[in-house]
């Protein structure tokens, strides 16, 4: 005879923790008795299938190092002094920007949210499935300097390019110094037609052009970042001074 606890042995060695928790909660409550063994049999493979999201969703903001862990879509402030645009942010939110190949360049003051609203974007493509990876640029820049050294540059370049979504906070902070700029545009040009950037920097898009100096190479990053992208400028004062007086 098969008994329940022989089906828990089953599940432990084939992996099937999901499984296993669904298993248990049917045999201990009543009411799955009056369900065909389909429909039961429907809650444990949904049971699994859930648990096994839920951790993929787990490693990959583990993955994506995000600065900060609780930004959320739902947290956005639509205050009038913003001026953000709501529809056009609900329209971002279901991610088929990376689908499509777009980016998203955020600018504004300090303060302003750029962040928050770019790590907030990053969180609802990660419940999407889509893998992560956030870096302040001069980070980026200084992992790309050591690979170099390394003789690891090509690999190290892979690795950025896997992820399907790349976050680049700060632009334009600091002035680029010699290979930085290759560098960046070598990332730019890995992401063009295999997923998607969002970019924060207090610069306005059209001083970039400028700030990147490289005539030749600043064209081509542009033509590459800008064609398609959803601009968005945050407006209004530092959100740290308007959440302290809430």
């Amino acid at each position: 005879m098969i008994t329940t606890s022989t089906l828990l042995e089953q599940t432990t060695q084939l992996s099937l923790s999901g499984f296993k928790q669904s298993l248990l909660m049917q045999s201990e409550d009543t009411k799955y008795q009056s369900l065909s063994f389909e429909e039961r049999l429907f809650h444990l493979f949904e049971a699994e299938i859930n648990q096994r999201q839920d951790k993929r969703i787990k490693r990959m903001l583990m993955m994506a190092n995000f600065k900060d862990k609780t930004a959320s879509l739902e947290q956005i402030q639509y205050l009038p002094i913003r001026k953000l645009d709501k529809s056009l942010i609900l329209s971002l939110a279901n991610g088929d920007f990376i689908n499509k190949n777009q980016n998203i360049l955020l600018t504004g003051a300090t303060g302003t949210g750029k962040s928050f609203l770019m790590q907030a974007f990053a969180r609802r493509c990660i419940n999407l499935g889509h893998n992560t990876k956030y870096y302040r640029v001069a980070t980026l820049l200084e992992e790309i300097k050591a690979s170099r050294l390394d003789g690891s540059y090509t690999k190290t370049l892979a690795k950025i390019s896997k992820f399907k979504l790349l976050l680049l906070d700060d632009f334009g902070v600091t002035p680029l110094k010699g290979d930085e700029i290759n560098d960046l545009f070598e990332v730019i040009e890995e992401k063009m037609f295999n997923g998607s950037i969002i970019i924060t920097a207090q610069l306005p898009v059209r001083d970039w052009h400028a700030y990147l100096g490289n005539e030749t190479i600043a064209d081509a990053m542009m033509d590459r970042l800008i064609h398609t992208a959803h601009k968005i400028e945050l407006e209004g004062p530092s959100m740290r001074e308007i959440l302290a007086k809430s």
